[in-house]
């Protein structure tokens, strides 16, 4: 401050040799995904092969005017504050709790459409997505099986049933006694599509069950906080970007962005791996 009053240079500005190197690179990977905050774009940066950090790429982003403003999707953390809540103990592997649910959209062309969607809880892996005009139980059924048939595809399964959890079996006096395969708890809202004999068929197999049915509490959308947070990251990263015209081209965006979603997207929570990443790995989340 002295040497300021004083008239005198100060010190700075100081040689930045590593942001300088990555500038123009960074630069081309934000304006390729715009909607992307600065730790996505250094997670893919560094996922090809780059040896960067996110501090150098947001101060690489913030020279061009590229980094995204403070607080923007402010929302994602506090929607992940209260995910965790709802489980004493989160589930940490694939295939034991999937999310569902509905979310409406309307083209610019007019018309209202459902898109469905099956989200796998542990590691964020969209398993089927689906638009249609209605939001029924058929409908909910016909996204439900669609992502047991990706499950079995993905992970080179004939049944399903052999990648399931185990449950813990008590006695009178509620001490373990044994365990048994555990049903994949399919978690949903209390909409009709959901109450109705439909959807209900899919559990109808008391033998050797594949699934179970959890429905939310009413008005705690956060119990199933992960397909919430899906739909409002398929619209305000893809959806809402460009132009949706009619029903076939939203379909054709909602399967494009899964893609995207599945297999080029860090996820944080994932330790910046993608989806189908932690989908198909032993140990899908991180210790950290």
């Amino acid at each position: 401050m002295a040497r300021l009053r004083g008239g005198n240079s100060v010190k700075g500005p100081w040689p930045a040799p590593v942001v300088d190197r990555i500038e123009a690179l960074a630069a081309k990977y934000a304006e390729a995904w715009p909607a992307w905050g600065y730790r996505k774009i250094a997670a893919l940066m560094r996922a090809d092969g780059h040896e960067v950090t996110s501090s150098s790429v947001a101060r690489a982003l913030r020279r061009r005017g590229l980094l995204l403003p403070q607080g923007f999707r402010a929302d994602r953390k506090s929607w992940a504050v209260l995910r965790r809540k709802v489980f004493a103990d989160p589930p940490t592997e694939r295939n034991r709790v999937w999310q569902t649910d509905f979310s409406e959209f309307e083209t610019t062309n007019g018309g209202i459409w459902r898109i469905s969607a099956v989200i796998d809880y542990a590691t964020k892996y969209c398993l089927a997505i689906t638009v249609t005009p209605t939001s029924r139980g058929i409908d909910a059924v016909h996204c439900v099986q669609l992502a047991i048939d990706e499950a079995q595809r993905v992970l080179g399964l004939d049944d399903l049933r052999a990648d399931r959890g185990l449950m813990d079996v008590l006695d009178a006096d509620e001490n373990i006694i044994g365990q048994i395969p555990a049903p994949i708890a399919i978690v949903s809202d209390n909409g009709p599509c959901y109450r109705g004999k439909d959807f209900q068929a899919l559990f109808a197999d008391h033998n050797d069950p594949l699934l179970r049915h959890v429905r939310t509490r009413v008005k705690s959308p956060q119990t199933n906080g992960v397909v919430e947070r899906f739909f409002g990251t398929l619209k305000y990263e893809h959806l809402f970007r460009g132009y949706i015209g009619d029903g076939d081209n939203l379909d054709m965006e909602v399967h494009r962005f899964r893609i995207i979603y599945n297999t080029i997207r860090p996820h944080q929570a994932l330790g910046d791996r993608t989806p189908k990443q932690a989908y198909l790995d032993d140990q899908n989340l991180p210790n950290s």
